[in-house]
């Protein structure tokens, strides 16, 4: 394991690489990325967008591998980050499906073992699906007013 400081920077640099003009637009993609089912992963995958999935994804599976290897502190990158829990909130319902799909036993293996660490791991995954509904339902709300004031 590094010092607090070796720590730091690498933090810093993932920090920085979430900088990236295309790597934003990834993410911003991604918060907005509400699959119900694994056909909505399967389309995302293969449709326009999966170069914002796949970078987001494999993104943050590489900080996770870092992190599950010592090369950064846990508990440092948990108090600096939360992106991560957010990642695979959206994805763990299809978790298995994934892996069969691609004969991938280990695919996100690195944050599911990141995220899972945590002792309230379950619900609070739980608790983010569940306010991702509710924000997506006042996006759902607001498109509405939006369109009848229009009209």
């Amino acid at each position: 394991m590094g010092t607090k400081s070796e720590d730091a920077n690498l933090i810093l640099k993932l920090y920085e690489l979430r900088r990236d003009d295309t790597m934003r637009k990834a993410r911003s993609w991604f918060i907005g990325f509400t699959p119900q089912s694994i056909d909505d992963i399967k389309a995302t995958m293969f449709g326009p967008d999966s170069a914002y999935y796949r970078m987001v994804t494999s993104y943050w599976e590489m900080a996770a591998t870092l992190v599950n290897h010592g090369a950064i502190d846990q508990q440092m990158f948990e108090e600096a980050n939360g992106e991560h829990l957010v990642c695979f909130a959206k994805i763990e319902p299809f978790l298995a499906d994934l892996r069969v799909m691609f004969n991938s036993p280990q695919a996100m293996g690195n944050l599911e073992k990141l995220v899972m660490s945590r002792p309230d791991a379950k619900e609070y995954l739980a608790s983010l699906r569940k306010r991702f509904e509710e924000i997506a339902a006042l996006m759902r709300a607001a498109g509405a007013q939006a369109a009848t004031t229009a009209a």
